[in-house]
């Protein structure tokens, strides 16, 4: 390099450092040890080589390292100390001494290497930057927009990245086209030698919690807390959701005014029903809960083997079930209880509950209770829940 190219290389390396956000001491410190490899390559040196970039004026010096020895064995990677006092009284046995050895036309070879490493460098750089970028939405959801189909995955353009939705984290059913708009959850961001990858879901059940944490104020701020999850996806979620502040009521504040909230999150998951109910220490009641829209009769938990039996009015028993028994299995999930219900005349004819252990049926009280509660949620959440919605007992 002349002096204007050296001098221009200097400003450029100023100018990354401020915009990029490299460190130019990195920038010269690759370049150096970058030179030492190219010097070796093409001009054959088996000493050891040191390279060194002088960081004001661009000027680049090869040095033959040798050590300072009573008597040289190896002349290429040592002097002896009678010569390296001729050449400077300071030097003790032990010390290194570099001998330029600046090869010819080695100008040319270092601005091709500077400008390798420098786009190396580049690369890096902006690598880590997107890594961190993204490695803070783990766990997370982010908007995204549908690009392509590789085979069966779902390519998700996030920014200035693309992320991968594997078949098995697709809705089944759902369809995604050229541009659509969908949030997603990140399920992972993985540092690779060709940048980040990330991985991302539409079926994860933290999906459902990190919406509502979005539409919903109480629960961004904490005053309404999820305490737990259950989820098909594509056919319907249930959640179950406690209020730290006696004012305020937990299951209100998800379904919003006229279902306004939850039914942002429901249009979001493409018509996903979405039951919502009062969580509670007690398992009784929390169970009892759980099965909405259907009411119940009685519950009898066995806490030493997590199970429950639930008895259901007779009409209800296939609402409380639900299709292919999704109803129960969501509500087993959501609980982390065993349940196995029956109807009223299943339960008189088997003695369902007629056993030493069995507990008391539910109060008048607390039917009454739980009643209300289901109707509420009924009313409130009638358009999520299409398929149920003509076995609810009229309320009017």
């Amino acid at each position: 390099m002349d002096k204007v190219d050296k001098a221009e290389f200097i400003e450029a390396l100023n100018i990354i450092e401020k915009e990029k956000g490299i460190d130019k001491e990195v920038i010269f410190d690759a370049i150096e040890a970058s030179l030492v490899s190219a010097c070796k390559k093409n001009f054959g040196s088996s000493q050891n080589v040191k390279v060194e970039i002088n960081r004001e004026t661009g000027e680049v010096a090869v040095y033959a390292q040798k050590e300072i020895v009573e008597t040289v064995e190896d002349p290429l990677t040592q002097i002896s100390i009678m010569e390296a006092r001729i050449l400077g009284p300071n030097y003790h046995i032990g010390d290194t001494y570099n001998e330029v050895i600046t090869p010819r036309n080695f100008g040319r070879i270092s601005a091709q290497t500077a400008k390798q490493v420098v786009v190396q460098k580049f690369r890096e750089a902006e690598r880590e930057i997107l890594y961190n970028q993204y490695i803070t939405k783990e766990k997370d959801i982010i908007t995204g927009i549908v690009q392509r189909h590789e085979k069966k995955n779902v390519i998700v353009q996030l920014g200035k990245i693309d992320a991968i939705l594997l078949p098995n984290e697709q809705i089944a059913g759902e369809e995604y086209n050229f541009s659509d708009r969908i949030k997603v959850y990140v399920l992972e961001v993985k540092q690779t030698t060709k940048g980040p990858q990330i991985y991302v879901s539409r079926t994860h059940p933290e999906l459902v919690k990190r919406l509502f944490e979005q539409e919903v104020p109480e629960v961004h701020d904490g005053i309404v807390e999820i305490k737990s999850i259950a989820r098909e996806a594509g056919s319907r979620t249930k959640i179950a959701v406690y209020s730290k502040d006696p004012n305020v009521d937990a299951v209100g504040a998800c379904v919003g005014q006229n279902g306004c909230r939850v039914n942002i999150i429901v249009s979001e998951l493409n018509g996903e029903k979405i039951d919502i109910i009062d969580w509670n220490d007690d398992p009784q009641v929390f169970i009892a809960s759980a099965l909405s829209p259907s009411k119940v009769v009685a519950v009898k938990v066995n806490e030493a083997e997590q199970s429950a039996k639930i008895v259901v009015p007779d009409h209800q028993l296939s609402l409380a079930i639900g299709r292919e028994g999704q109803n129960a299995r969501l509500s087993a999930k959501l609980t982390g209880w065993r349940i196995d219900i029956k109807s009223e005349t299943q339960a008189e004819e088997t003695g369902f509950l007629d056993d030493e252990a069995a507990e008391e049926p539910l109060s008048e009280g607390f039917i009454e209770d739980i009643e209300e509660e289901t109707e509420n949620l009924t009313d409130e959440t009638a358009d999520t829940m299409p398929e149920e919605k003509e076995e609810l007992p009229n309320e009017e």
